[in-house]
Order: structure tokens, then sequence, then C-alpha cells
């Protein structure tokens, strides 16, 4: 596919295929994302990518959470900003209404929607995931890297005829991911990201997310 074709057809998969994610994939995909651009090459970037085993084991340890203690851990950052302004307040508040109406939970039935989002912790069933960490000292420009790389990995997914979500609802279970992953007390977890090959038949997967116009996020001059 053309770069192009690659860039519109980026979905946020959230309903997957029991279909395994091959390996040589995923490392040439991981391996070649890296080719993004970082300011001074730092490569702020951590993965932790998992599938079978070690993810089942992940999946039945956040069933169990989620059971006896749902509350969140301390967050280490904030999702959005507080008191989120226009136009970006309406923007949220409009993909939600598509999505759950999608699938049919209406705006009254709370537990619906919590019983519905809590998909989000079983990587809605995709084959594979990975968990993306960035080193707690590193600022807002390597943060900008950091959504660079990503970006990247999702297109290159898509070249491989895979899809993908990215899961920033992860920060909430920082400190649950981080007692599996072993990862370095240095090290923020950023993210995670379902991979694998999207349910054509979940009426979810139809969800496209308006973009604003050009016009109203661009200025040109001089042209």
């Amino acid at each position: 596919m053309k770069v192009s074709e690659v860039a519109k057809t980026r979905r946020s998969i959230r309903a997957f295929l029991d279909k395994p994610v091959p390996l040589d994939v995923l490392r040439e995909v991981l391996e070649t994302a890296a080719r993004a651009p970082s300011g001074g090459n730092l490569q702020p970037w951590r993965l932790y990518a998992m599938t079978g085993e070690p993810l089942a084991r992940f999946r039945e340890k956040m069933r169990e959470r989620l059971a006896t203690n749902p509350s969140p851990d301390p967050l280490e950052y904030h999702v959005y900003p507080q008191h989120l302004w226009e136009p970006h307040r309406t923007w949220r508040y409009r993909v939600g209404e598509q999505m759950y109406g999608l699938v049919g939970i209406p705006r009254e039935d709370k537990v619906g929607r919590l019983r519905w989002f809590s998909h989000n912790y079983d990587f809605f069933g995709a084959p594979a995931a990975v968990f993306c960490y960035i080193d707690k000292r590193m600022g807002p420009p390597q943060w900008s890297d950091l959504g660079m790389y990503l970006q990247t990995v999702m297109l290159l997914l898509r070249e491989h005829g895979l899809d993908s979500c990215p899961q920033e609802c992860w920060s909430m279970y920082n400190a649950l991911v981080r007692s599996f992953t072993d990862a370095p007390a240095e090290l923020m977890l950023f993210c995670g990201m379902a991979i694998g090959y999207a349910d054509p038949d979940a009426a979810v997967n139809t969800l496209e997310t308006e973009r604003a116009p050009l016009d109203e996020f661009t200025t040109f001059m001089g042209f």
C-alpha cells in the first residue's frame, strides 16, 4: 500500500481475530519503526512485547485485579488535561458516543459502558501486545519522539495486513504492569498496544473517527 493509503486506513481496532501474529513480522515492524525521528537521536522508547503463554498469564493477572481491586494505581501522568476545553472536549465526547452507539450501549447504561470499557484490559482479544515505556527523566520533546515511533509502528503493521489499538488506559494500572514486565523503576509506562488481525464482522471496527477540517488547525502564510 502507498503511505497515504496506510495512513487513511489505520484505525484503532477494538475486536480481533484469534489468529497469531508472526514473530518475524513483529520484530521487523518494531525494528524498522526505530527509523522514526527523535531529537538528538535519543531513541527514548523502551518496549515489552508479549504473546502466547506470557500474555495469557498477564490477562489472568489483570482479570484478578479487576475482580478484587479495580481502583487505579497512583497515576504517573494524566491522559487528558484536566477540565478539558473546546473544541477538544466535544471531539472526545463525540467519539465516545459514536463507539457506544455502534455496540448498542445507551448513555444511561453506565454499568454496560464500564463493562465494555473493561475490554481494554483484555487487549480486545488481540493475540499480541506491546507495552511502551519512557525514562521518567525525559521531557516533552522525547514524549513527542515516542509518539512518532508508535505511529510508525502502527503504519508498518497496516503494511503487513495487521491492525492495532494504542491504549493509554494501561497507565491507570502502571504498578501492576510493572510487576509483570519487571521494568526498571526509572521507566514510566506510557501506553499499551493491542496488535493482531481485525475482526471484520465486529460492528465496533466500523468506527471511523472524525477529523477537523484542515483550515481549522492550519494557518497558511505566504502561499
